[in-house]
């Protein structure tokens, strides 16, 4: 079967039931596409737009606007963002502009895109629940932690599928500091360090996880990931490690899956 054409128009009354579209919102672009929900693949090319400086959230609106206008659709839209969101509110704001912070996110987003039902979550959560159903995690049951290993450590934490939204686990006490200060990508940038050294640290942080969540499965996600080789194998916790595969769609997939199901945070 052929693939729609991405400029094709997608009303809903002649849309495939397993179409949804995603866009995924970051510090430096906001991107998305249509998603086929029944192998998780993009329906043609994403399209990206440069994140606005500042970013404030009617200024992202406007991209996320933008993007979903360039493929002509006209259904419901799933968007990750850098931050917290619960009851609909973004408590936190990684990435962009702190006037985030108490934003309806709902209101936001739906004022933008014509009152057009949305759903919004966490970037991190977004990613888990696309490389869950669709990559590294598929056909694990039980619990699957994904971590993106970059300027911080992203969490997100799914039990047979169902997530448990915006854990930032990152920011737990691992000894005497946060997690994501001693094992993140960027502080084995900043100290210079090598990877036996950095999977010292990563390893002791792994470690407290499985201690509190016994998970049956690690994805390493962030752009380190695709060093998997090099440091991986060094590890030496007890769960598996495995890295993330979808890599730069997984947050337009889980968008476009929470908004299929009609997830709200």
């Amino acid at each position: 079967m052929t693939a729609p054409s991405t400029t094709t128009s997608t009303d809903d009354a002649d849309r495939p039931a397993d179409l949804a579209f995603g866009v995924d919102v970051g510090g430096s672009g906001i991107k998305g596409g249509i998603v086929d929900l029944a192998t998780g693949d993009l329906v043609g090319e994403r399209f990206k737009v440069l994140t606005p400086q500042p970013a404030t959230p009617d200024a992202v609106a406007d991209g996320v606007a933008e993007v979903v206008a360039h493929f002509e659709w006209t259904g419901p839209v799933g968007i990750t963002l850098p931050g917290v969101v619960t009851d609909g509110v973004m408590r936190t704001a990684a990435n962009i502009d702190k006037a985030w912070i108490g934003t309806d996110v709902y209101d936001l987003f739906s004022g933008h895109l014509g009152g057009r039902t949305v759903s919004v979550l966490n970037d991190a959560d977004a990613a888990g629940m696309a490389e869950d159903a669709y990559g590294a995690g598929k056909g694990v049951d039980g619990v699957v932690m994904l971590l993106t290993f970059g300027t911080g450590i992203g969490s997100a934490i799914l039990n047979n599928g169902n997530l448990v939204p915006n854990t930032e686990l990152g920011h737990l006490q691992v000894g005497k500091k946060e997690a994501e200060h001693q094992a993140s990508s960027r502080v084995r940038e900043e100290k210079g360090w090598t990877y036996e050294k950095w999977t010292e640290k990563v390893s002791e942080v792994l470690a407290t996880y499985e201690a509190l969540f016994w998970p049956k499965l690690f994805i390493a996600g962030g752009g380190i990931s695709r060093k998997a080789d090099k440091w991986i194998p060094l590890l030496t916790n007890k769960t598996p490690v495995v890295p993330a595969t979808l890599l730069n769609t997984a947050g337009i997939v889980g968008a476009a899956m929470a908004v299929s199901q009609g997830l709200k945070t």
